[in-house]
């Protein structure tokens, strides 16, 4: 959306989400060196969001050591990317899952990254990670993943993108994908009871 709208809209949407009291969250997918991160970092927070997605596998030294000092210091929540809703992530991240997880609670990250086509991960994350850290599920919708299931294994949000963007009418959609995710938590949570 950056490279093909601008800056701008991206700024809009920020604004929109906070009026709404809605999580501004950057899906930039930082990944390299931590003073290039804390700069990219700079540009997320004067665009006006509060979270920033950051690849767990540039490593702590260097790295996410430095961009989360500097997240701190500018009041963006980083949530660290630990695996992917796609196939291919199981050729790496997922192999390295239980690493990246250490390094999320030796950094104190406000959240991690999980997918909800994958919510095995999704319950090890939360009992790894205990209640503080929040969890992010993509893969919703048109990746396959049931509207709330992520929800209901432990995570605190659920990335619903296409499924809302590209419907003819995205209100409408929203709304649907709401009643969609509120009737599956509520049917887990019995389930459970």
């Amino acid at each position: 959306m950056l490279l093909k709208k601008g800056t701008e809209l991206l700024r809009d949407i920020a604004k929109l989400a906070r009026r709404a009291g809605v999580l501004g969250v950057a899906d930039f997918k930082l990944a390299d060196i931590g003073d290039v991160m804390s700069s990219s970092l700079e540009a997320i927070a004067e665009l006006g969001y509060s979270v920033a997605i950051v690849h767990a596998f540039v490593g702590v030294r260097g790295g996410l050591e430095a961009l989360v000092d500097r997240a701190s210091k500018l009041g963006v929540n980083v949530a660290l990317l630990i695996s992917m809703s796609h196939e291919g992530s199981k050729e790496f991240y997922d192999r390295h899952f239980s690493e990246f997880l250490k390094i999320a609670r030796e950094l104190g990250v406000w959240g991690v990254v999980v997918p909800a086509t994958r919510p095995r991960l999704v319950s090890e994350a939360r009992a790894s990670l205990g209640s503080s850290t929040k969890i992010l599920s993509p893969g919703v919708g048109v990746q396959g993943a049931k509207y709330g299931t992520a929800i209901c294994h432990g995570a605190n949000y659920e990335i619903i993108g296409r499924s809302v963007v590209k419907a003819p009418d995205p209100f409408r959609a929203a709304r649907e994908v709401i009643g969609e995710v509120e009737k599956e938590v509520r049917s887990c949570l019995t389930s459970s009871v």
